[in-house]
């Protein structure tokens, strides 16, 4: 069985995006124009994450409680979270966005692995 922390990277980071039609979301105004008040969901994993326009992400995943602090660096979303007790690295991630019913982040810049959201 796997461990919380192991757990929550697989959440997190379910590997590579094979979906198409994503664009590259250019700057901080325009990520919180297509955030807007809505909730980032990954169901499979029953996570939400809300990303607030003053800097904080609060939400959940299986249950346990994630809180955060994200800012918008040179082009990048970059952030740092607690998952009920488990620290969550800072890394800043390409955001893509398909439309204004997804969102794509990938980590390390871009070149790691990706998570797709359905905005609800």
């Amino acid at each position: 069985m796997l461990g919380r922390s192991a757990l929550l990277v697989v959440t997190l980071l379910p590997g590579p995006a094979l979906a198409e039609g994503f664009e590259p979301v250019e700057s901080k105004g325009q990520f919180l124009e297509l955030i807007g008040d809505r909730v980032l969901r990954i169901g499979l994993y029953d996570l939400s994450l809300r990303v607030l326009s003053d800097g904080r992400i609060d939400g959940s995943a299986m249950g346990w409680a994630i809180t955060g602090n994200w800012t918008w660096q040179d082009g990048y979303f970059c952030r740092s979270m607690d998952w009920s007790g488990t620290v969550i690295d800072h890394n800043c991630q390409l955001v893509e966005a398909r439309g204004s019913d997804a969102m794509r982040f990938t980590v390390d810049q871009g070149s790691g692995e990706s998570a797709t959201f359905r905005l609800r």
